[in-house]
């Protein structure tokens, strides 16, 4: 029975990883994405000065997600790596990309341009591949005698695609809405105008998503349908609306703050559906959270040194985003 327990805090656990990795790292991510659209110079460098001093942080989230899956739930690890494949390798390669853009683009004249094209075009093809992950995890992983069984392409679908444009779009909202809250003058206007149109599409996109996510096996249709499940159905909506409406009004003149929060009500109550689509599965259709653990030995003993790690992190990064609080100011770049 202990062992039941010990599996499902894991699951919270990892779920808990990366909903603050799709927090944190979103806006980063969101920034990168709408770094053509600044006209000069100086607009760029403050949009990537407001996050320069937390984005290598944001990303120990999906280091503690990522190796958690693979030390807890090694078999959920075997077999969503080489169904997935492809995506993560893009996605971990374009990180790679950008986070080198970040670092090389303060210390050249000649070349500032393609490194500021670097960090776009890693920004985006992360948050894609992100969305694509996320989509052929959605529809369903074809296991057989525990083991992956289904072609290097399966990810790849329609489906799969539209949830890559969400998840990219979603990530652009956060960005504009990130240096909303802390750029002043032109930057900030200009991140204001674009938010609105970008906020009418995630919520296009979380609607299509929705519609769509139902669709692609029968035991998600089941779980949000039937059962206690059902009052979500209703709830989930109402609350996506209210923040819709906290987005609208922050963008409309209402505080520098509210459109940010409002957009990450977006990414917490799709999570919160996609975890209501998931339980108890772990690798969807069929692989479990209790058939996926590790040994009751494994998971206690990983849990002690859990228990300790990540209330560290999470005061570390409290501390990051307190000190550097505020507007950010032209004259006095991070680096």
């Amino acid at each position: 029975m202990f062992g039941l327990e010990l599996s499902f805090i894991w699951a919270g656990i990892i779920a808990f990883a990366v909903l603050v990795y799709v927090i944190l790292d979103g806006f980063d991510l969101g920034v990168g994405i709408l770094f053509p659209l600044a006209k000069t110079e100086q607009d760029r460098d403050v949009m990537m000065n407001s996050v320069a001093p937390i984005w290598d942080g944001n990303e120990t989230w999906l280091v503690l997600g990522g190796g958690g899956l693979f030390a807890v739930f090694p078999l959920a690890y075997a077999v969503v790596m080489p169904a997935l494949y492809v995506p993560i390798i893009l996605m971990l390669l374009a990180l790679i990309f950008r986070g080198v853009a970040f670092e090389y683009r303060w210390r050249t004249k000649r070349w500032k341009r393609l490194w500021d094209f670097a960090f776009f075009g890693g920004s985006l093809v992360a948050a894609f591949s992100q969305g694509m992950a996320l989509g052929g995890l959605v529809q369903g992983i074809e296991v057989v005698n525990r083991g992956y069984a289904g072609g290097w392409w399966d990810w790849l679908s329609p489906f799969s695609l539209l949830t890559g444009l969400a998840v990219a779009t979603g990530y652009a909202l956060l960005g504009a809405t990130w240096l909303v809250m802390k750029l002043e003058g032109d930057i900030h206007d200009k991140m204001r105008r674009i938010a609105q149109p970008l906020g009418l599409a995630t919520l296009v996109f979380l609607g299509l998503v929705s519609v769509f996510t139902p669709l692609q096996d029968e035991v998600y249709f089941q779980r949000w349908f039937s059962g206690g499940s059902l009052a979500f159905v209703v709830v989930v909506p109402v609350l996506v609306l209210l923040c819709a409406a906290g987005l609208w009004k922050g963008l409309r003149g209402g505080g520098d703050h509210l459109p940010f929060f409002s957009a990450l009500g977006f990414f917490v109550l799709g999570f919160i559906g996609i975890g209501i689509s998931f339980y108890p599965m772990i690798v969807p259709p069929s692989l479990t959270i209790v058939e996926a653990a590790a040994p009751d030995s494994s998971l206690g003993f990983a849990l002690v040194g859990t228990v300790i790690l990540i209330p560290i992190i999470l005061a570390y990064t409290a501390y990051a985003y307190w000190v550097f609080r505020g507007k950010i100011d032209p004259s006095e770049g991070y680096h």
